[in-house]
């Protein structure tokens, strides 16, 4: 399965164009890396442990783009977007919310 940004395939001929794809992944916060993060706030610097989340998370929205796509008999998916967002929950916290989309395309 080929994964792309771009709107083409060097190379390659798109036979039909399968449909739009999505993949959400949501990660529910931590306590003890949200207290190391605030802590980074103070001091400066880059909060790792948050990095890594979103690192993992942007690799399970391709995996399950992938897995949506091949659903639909899709040897490629293009055009691919990945973005992150926040959902605030009242006091409790925030949920990290990575999402992709896609057109899964069939190649000749």
């Amino acid at each position: 399965m080929i994964l792309s940004t771009t709107d083409v395939l060097q190379d390659h001929t798109i036979d039909a164009y399968l449909g739009v794809v999505t993949a959400e992944v949501v990660y529910g916060s931590n306590a003890l890396r949200d207290f190391f993060a605030g802590i980074r706030d103070i001091i400066g610097g880059r909060t790792g442990a948050y990095e890594r989340v979103f690192e993992r998370g942007q690799s399970d929205v391709l995996e399950e783009l992938e897995r949506r796509a091949q659903r639909l008999g899709a040897d490629a998916v293009i055009g691919i977007n990945v973005t992150t967002n926040t959902i605030n929950l009242d006091e409790t916290g925030v949920l990290m919310l990575i999402t992709g989309t896609g057109t899964a395309i069939k190649l000749r």
